[in-house]
Parts: structure tokens; C-alpha cells; sequence
């Protein structure tokens, strides 16, 4: 029987018990934290003797993985797979949209940009209504508002248009991925989260993977208003399924929600003051994402045209490139989990991170020479692929650093309003090409992993830590 999330036990008695705790990693003695009880004391004005818990029914966290965590994991990767689908096809059709729509080069950025930006709004809004509310129905509510946006798009007829169904497309793109990250944080037992995070994770490779497959094999055949048509359909099933299939989180349920005779509301100015015992993490984890989503979609956002325009690739030619760059990153994605329980969070991001630098250049600044040896810039590509892999890592390096109570609203703040801002990033493309060149221009994404893979090692290492040891005990 599925777990109703009006209920604050059920979820988490669908197993036997057996608390299997890892050590806490000593860099959690020096993390820049303020003491539990004094940051509860100042959240709340109580005591700091807490009241014992109502519900001490052992968590699904504390409990070996078994069908509830697998059905969990795999509800999550469907709706994050076609979220970011959705996110970046769009990208691998700018050359069709802009002949038929008639846009120029900045109007095409606009469009790109917009979009990401509107994935910050949306990662805002939906971080408070996952806290407020819950994982189950943000993400549902999320995957919905994608799926009617990437519909609507396919009837866009202006550049006005189209800016305001991609930007309706990017509140729910945006809102989903703090939900089902969260979710898999407090579900699967501290030894294996980053493993499991990373498997939901490849839901990225692989839906970029599938919109270059698309972009590139499908769009000439069909038109690119039947690929968004197409594209949208999936997103209903995923919400339906997940409706009927997906329990709420129990750590939720007991430790984030609030009481039943309290308000629910969306905002307000405990919303943000629940954040600031913590904003010195909040603010250096922001920092290290910002860099690492810079390279990201400085990569992205343009490299699909580049090989196109700047290359003079076919669409089938530029399409099988970048499937190539996915197919090294679901590796990559794949691997990061585990790497990450067994080496650490830090040492595995850094060495990813200067991964994706390397791999950027023969294909951006070094393209002359790197296209003289048969197969040099597919396997760039492949190794810049395999190192956007850090992305399997933020779910769990946020959720390890932050309590139940604000986990949904940090998770949705930071990678999206650090996506939101890469907004400017093809603008910046477009202005800057014609002075750099198009490849070295695409190549400052390489600066900047380069800088994401220093700036990790500000973090606190978080390894083994439990989901619950930054809430009020």
C-alpha cells in the first residue's frame, strides 16, 4: 500500500528495523555550523532541551535498501530525466526554431537564457513549497507545469511567444530536482546515498543524450513543433505515476513538516530566517556551483551550433558528437556515486571538475589541431562528458550540509538560481564571439571548472554522514 503524506508513520513502516549508522567524518566537528541547539534556540526562542518525537519509527534511511528504496529511486530518475530533457532540447533545435521564427543570433540567446533563468524562479518557489508542503507533491505539481510548457511551445509562432512558454517550461524544469533530490537523501541509508543520488542523476546525460538524438536525427524529419508535441507526453505519464506510486518522505514527515495546526504558507519571513544559521555554507556551496554551472553551460548552451555554424558539421554529424560527449558523461554520472562513498566527496568533484577542463579544449581552442588526428575531439568530448559528472555530487554534498527543515529550499535556491544566472551566459557567447572566435570563447567554460575544481576543498568533507544529524535531536 502506497504511504498517504498526510501521515506521519506510514511511510516509514513498510520495513523491519535495524539502524545501520556510518561514522561521521571528523570534518563535521569543524564545520562552519552553528551549535544545533543554539542555531534551534535562535530559529525558535525554545529551550534546548527538545521534545522527544512522537513517531520513533525507524526511518527508511536507517534501514537496508530494499523494493520501497529501488521503487523511490526510480520514480525520481523518470521525472528527472525528462525535466532536463525538456531543459535542454531546445538547444539542439536553435538552428531550425530561428529559420522558421526568423530570429536572429541574440534573439536565439534570449530564448536560451531565458529559460534558465526562469528554472531560478521556479527552483525558488518550488525549494519553500517542497519544505512547506512536501517532496511527493511539488514534484508531481513540477513535472506537470513542465510538460503543459513544453506543449505550448510547439504552437509558438513569434519570438514573444516562444520566450513566454519556455520561460512557463522553466518554473516547473526548475522546481523538480530539489524535490527528488531530497528525496532520495532521506530515503536511502547514508553509506549508499551518493551511489543511488548519482543513479537518478544520469537522468541528465541521458536526456541530453536523447535531445541530441532527437535535435539531430528525428527534427529533420518531423519538424521541431512535432518534437516538442512528442516531447511533452512523457512528462504526463511520469506525474500520473508518480501520483499513485511514490511514498512522501518519512524524515519529512517527521522532522520538516509542520505540525497540523499550523499555517502552511508558501513564503514569509521565516522562510528565510530559517536559512541564516547557515549561510556561510549556503554562500560557499553557491560559489563552487556558480563556477561549475558556468563551464556547464558555457558548454551547452551553444556547442550543439557551434559545431554546426563555426564547423560546418551536418545535423546528424554534430548531433553524434554530442551523443558521444553523453555517453562519456552517463559514465561519468554512473561512476561518481560510488567513487564518491569510497574516496569522499571533495577529492571526486575536484578530479571531475578538472576533467571537464581538459576534455574542452581540443574541441573549443585547440580545434585546428586536434581535428588533423582521427577521433582526438570525440574522445575530448567523451572525457568533457564524463566530468560533468560533479553534477551526480551536488544533491548529496547540499542534503549532507543542511538540515530536513531548509534541505528543499537550499537544494532548489542553489543549483537553480546558480543556473538562473547563467542567463547571461549565451549572451555573453554572442557578444563575445566575434572578438574571441566562437571556439575560444566556448573554451572560458574550461576556466572555470578548472576554478570550481580549487574551490570544492572550501567544503567540509561529508562522507558517511546521517540525514538527521543536523536536525534538532
Amino acid at each position: 500500500m502506497i504511504p498517504n503524506h498526510n501521515s506521519r508513520d506510514s511511510a516509514s513502516r513498510e520495513f523491519s528495523s535495524g539502524r545501520t549508522d556510518a561514522p561521521i567524518n571528523d570534518d563535521f566537528h569543524h564545520s562552519p555550523y552553528p551549535p544545533r541547539s543554539a542555531a534551534l534556540v535562535k530559529r525558535t526562542g525554545a529551550t534546548t532541551t527538545p521534545a522527544a518525537p512522537a513517531d520513533r519509527a525507524t526511518l527508511l534511511c536507517e534501514r537496508p535498501m530494499g523494493a520501497i528504496h529501488y521503487r523511490i529511486i526510480a520514480l525520481c530518475f523518470a521525472a528527472w530525466i525528462f525535466d532536463f530533457y525538456d531543459l535542454i532540447l531546445y538547444s539542439f533545435m536553435v538552428v531550425p526554431i530561428a529559420r522558421d521564427l526568423h530570429l536572429s543570433q541574440t534573439q536565439s540567446s534570449l530564448t536560451l537564457g531565458l529559460a534558465l533563468a526562469t528554472t531560478a524562479l521556479g527552483g525558488v518557489v518550488f525549494g519553500f513549497v517542497g519544505d512547506r508542503f512536501g517532496r511527493k507533491p511539488t514534484i508531481i505539481i513540477a513535472v506537470l507545469i513542465y510538460g503543459v510548457g513544453t506543449t505550448l511551445c510547439a504552437a509558438s509562432h513569434s519570438l514573444p511567444q516562444l520566450l513566454v512558454f519556455r520561460s512557463f517550461t522553466g518554473l516547473g524544469i526548475g522546481g523538480e530536482w530539489a524535490a527528488g533530490q531530497s528525496m532520495v537523501a532521506e530515503t536511502v541509508p547514508p553509506a549508499r546515498r551518493a551511489r543511488y543520488a548519482a543513479y537518478v542523476q544520469v537522468g541528465a546525460p541521458l536526456g541530453a543524450m536523447l535531445a541530441a538524438a532527437v535535435g539531430g536525427h528525428l527534427e529533420p524529419l518531423i519538424g521541431w513543433r512535432n518534437v516538442f508535441l512528442l516531447s511533452s507526453a512523457p512528462s504526463f505519464l511520469v506525474a500520473a505515476i508518480v501520483w499513485r506510486w511514490l511514498p512522501e518522505s518519512d524524515v519529512w514527515l517527521r522532522n520538516g513538516s509542520s505540525s497540523p495546526a499550523a499555517p502552511r504558507r508558501v513564503f514569509g519571513a521565516a522562510s528565510l530566517d530559517a536559512l541564516r544559521p547557515y549561510r556561510r555554507i549556503i554562500a560557499l556551496l553557491f560559489v563552487v556551483l556558480l563556477v561549475n554551472s558556468a563551464a556547464y553551460w558555457f558548454t551547452y548552451t551553444w556547442m550543439p551550433s557551434y559545431l554546426r555554424i563555426a564547423r560546418k558539421l551536418s545535423p546528424q554529424a554534430s548531433g553524434n558528437l554530442m551523443v558521444w560527449m553523453q555517453a562519456g558523461a552517463i559514465v561519468g554520472y554512473s561512476a561518481f556515486g560510488a567513487l564518491a562513498d569510497r574516496f569522499g566527496r571533495r577529492p571526486v568533484f575536484s578530479l571531475y571538475a578538472s576533467l571537464m577542463a581538459i576534455g574542452l579544449l581540443p574541441a573549443t581552442l585547440l580545434w585546428n589541431w586536434a581535428s588533423a588526428t582521427h577521433g582526438l575531439i570525440r574522445a575530448a568530448l567523451i572525457v568533457a562528458g564524463f566530468g560533468t559528472g560533479i553534477w551526480a555530487g551536488a544533491g548529496p554534498m547540499i542534503s549532507e550540509l543542511l538540515p530536513t527543515s531548509v534541505r528543499n529550499t537550499a537544494l532548489g535556491l542553489l543549483l537553480n538560481v546558480t543556473r538562473g544566472i547563467q542567463f547571461f551566459t549565451p549572451l555573453i557567447i554572442t557578444a563575445l564571439s566575434p572578438v574571441l572566435g566562437f571556439g575560444p570563447t566556448l573554451a572560458i567554460g574550461a576556466l572555470f571548472s578548472a576554478i570550481g575544481a580549487a574551490m570544492v576543498w572550501l567544503l567540509p568533507e561529508t562522507r558517511g554522514r546521517h540525514i538527521t544529524d543536523l536536525d534538532p535531536a
